[in-house]
């Protein structure tokens, strides 16, 4: 996308929910890949990519924790009824940092009374269940998010790394606008049975960590490390050895750049957006240039012979290493 365009839009689903083709995940920018970033300059990243045509942020309570958000809140301000904001409720942090998961109903409202608070502004557009919680049935916490829709708390209802069951029984109480979950050419496991499910009811999909969490863009190999501050740290697939095995993946996207004159990070933010229409992804950065390069993802056009090539070439790759490690991949998929 060259300066001045207007990044295309997308509907995420049939909600009526209008977002740009590519938004930006704020997570990064606090908390999760090593120590905060500064403050100032993070507000400039963030109106920067305002003036280039992203309308979509996505946040969570539990980034930094609460940090996250009053940074984008205080980013997007002067803009706020130009954007869309999506926040996540449902995860706390006990004193050990350990993720404690509650989704009761009178916790979502303090939650989101904190994030509207933080975020400046009286309505949240898109609020994410951050992950599903076994003990507060997926019935009450609908019902919980269709009560603050009627009071014009809450647009838009979403849900983050859960099971197909419990979107559907979600679905069945409070129309589900979007469901968030990892996708990439690293790791495609949504395709086997959650984007067919999607598209059946009209819900849209937003990807995090599009990139792979910064592999596909070529930049780690087996000597790269990761400080106690970076999550990659506890990550299996970020093993020397497993960033070895999986060095593959980068040739052929690294391969298909050079085939296109674009960047590795291009081609894969390309390859998620041609995968469908309703489909939004939310890469992060922290940096002005990696903002601008992912954004010229959207001028990337992979045609349909490619998109086959690629497919057929990520089918013949095995992905070494988990996305999760073991304490925390158990809070997925539920």
């Amino acid at each position: 996308m060259e300066n001045g365009e207007i990044m295309q839009k997308r509907n995420l689903g049939k909600s009526g929910l209008e977002v740009s083709a590519l938004g930006l995940g704020c997570m990064g920018m606090s908390y999760g890949y090593g120590p905060a970033s500064d403050k100032a300059e993070m507000i400039a990243l963030i109106r920067k990519a305002v003036e280039r045509g992203v309308t979509f942020f996505d946040t969570a309570e539990a980034y930094g924790p609460h940090a996250n958000e009053e940074l984008v809140g205080e980013a997007l301000a002067p803009v706020r009824n130009q954007v869309v904001i999506a926040t996540k409720f449902g995860i706390g942090l006990d004193a050990n940092y350990k993720q404690v998961l509650d989704s009761r109903p009178e916790t979502i409202r303090r939650s989101l009374e904190g994030s509207l608070r933080r975020l400046r502004t009286d309505v949240i557009d898109l609020y994410y269940q951050h992950r599903v919680d076994p003990e507060a049935p997926i019935e009450d916490v609908a019902g919980t998010v269709a009560e603050l829709i009627a009071e014009g708390k809450v647009r838009h209802f979403g849900l983050s790394e859960a099971g197909l069951a419990t979107v559907r029984r979600a679905h069945a109480v409070c129309p589900v606008t979007a469901i968030q979950s990892e996708y990439s050419m690293m790791w495609r496991q949504p395709e086997e049975e959650l984007l067919p499910a999607l598209e059946e009811l009209g819900i849209g999909f937003v990807p995090f960590s599009p990139l792979g969490k910064g592999f596909l863009t070529g930049r780690f190999d087996k000597n790269s490390t990761f400080g106690s501050s970076d999550f990659r740290s506890i990550v299996p697939r970020f093993t020397p050895a497993n960033l070895d095995a999986n060095q593959a993946l980068v040739h052929l996207v690294r391969k298909m750049a050079a085939d296109k004159n674009a960047t590795p990070a291009q081609v894969a933010l390309a390859w998620v957006l041609a995968q469908k229409p309703w489909i939004a992804p939310i890469p992060g950065t922290t940096k002005m240039r990696r903002l601008e390069e992912n954004l010229g993802a959207a001028d990337v056009e992979l045609s349909a012979g490619e998109l086959r090539g690629l497919g057929e070439a990520l089918d013949r790759i095995e992905i070494s290493g988990e996305r999760y490690p073991v304490e925390l991949a158990k809070n997925v998929g539920k």
